[in-house]
């Protein structure tokens, strides 16, 4: 494994740095962003990211609600698990076991809102469905919870499970992300159009072989299909948010839930593309609001 990144420089100019605090939980070094006061909303970001993604929606978020924003098993400042560890139910029960630290786990502390940005949609999905987080609202922001279709799908696992086994792609991965435009490209991708300190934050992440391998062998590990048979069983109330641009989790994906997920509120948002949370926080944040308060 390569050197991970380090807080004291790579972090130095980290959104919302003042939230951030370092806990052991669960085996791992997590680095986690708490803010606000009030009852407790629990954000997740996706494959590849870091808390950083929630800079903005965080501090939204935080006029009413305690909210603890972590970065995932090895991602960004969090300690790399055992490759094995970085499963769907493995990341979900680690989680658990960090809220449980946080002393944000019990019924009359635990998260009553959750939101996850694309792959940490499925995190908080199993959280529920095995019981660690209660939430009385799961939101899914272009949210990666469905098994992909066709050649995509098919191909996703092996060559993600390809790719670290190889042992020096992570580390060429990252070389390239520091010295070529491919960041630019990455972000192109995702229908997105965010500001520069913001695409700062993914080249930083991008260019940290680490992260990227603790990324790809999430990637690896990831099985949607186990997960699907039980989403009709989620207990909270649910937003699924997506971009119409999006061109990495479609609205097509949101609409496919929809017809599994109980009575779910869907929101297609023209103009807007993955990192839609990113792009207009405020928007999205008014929506999470709103949901939230009309369940009453």
């Amino acid at each position: 494994m390569s050197a991970a990144l380090n807080w004291d420089e790579d972090g130095k100019a980290w959104p919302n740095r003042e939230a951030s605090r370092f806990v052991e939980a669960g085996g791992l070094r997590w680095h986690v962003q708490v803010m606000g006061a009030g009852p407790t909303a629990l954000l997740l970001h996706g494959t590849g990211a870091a808390s950083h993604s929630f800079a903005d929606l965080a501090p939204f978020l935080s006029r009413r609600f305690t909210v603890v924003v972590p970065d995932l098993p090895g991602h960004g400042f969090t300690e790399t698990p055992a490759y094995e560890r970085l499963s769907l139910p493995a990341m979900a029960e680690g989680l658990g076991d960090l809220m449980t630290v946080l002393g944000l786990s019990g019924p009359d502390s635990g998260p009553i809102l959750a939101a996850g940005h694309s792959a940490g949609a499925a995190i908080l999905a199993r959280m529920c469905l095995d019981q660690l987080i209660r939430p009385r609202l799961l939101v899914s922001l272009n949210g990666a919870i469905l098994p992909l279709h066709g050649t995509q799908g098919k191909l996703f696992a092996p060559l993600a499970k390809a790719f670290v086994s190889s042992g020096f792609m992570p580390t060429l991965f990252a070389w390239r992300a520091r010295k070529t435009n491919f960041v630019a490209q990455l972000m192109r991708s995702t229908g997105s159009t965010i500001d520069e300190d913001k695409f700062a934050h993914y080249a930083t992440l991008a260019g940290n072989a680490n992260h990227v391998e603790a990324a790809i062998g999430m990637m690896a590990n990831w099985d949607l299909k186990a997960l699907e048979p039980d989403l009709s069983r989620l207990e909270p109330k649910l937003l699924l948010i997506t971009g119409a641009n999006d061109r990495m989790i479609p609205p097509s994906h949101s609409l496919r839930l929809r017809r599994i997920l109980p009575e779910p509120r869907l929101e297609i948002l023209p103009d807007l593309g993955h990192l839609a949370h990113e792009e207009n926080p405020d928007e999205i944040g008014a929506l999470i609001l709103d949901a939230f308060d009309s369940i009453g």
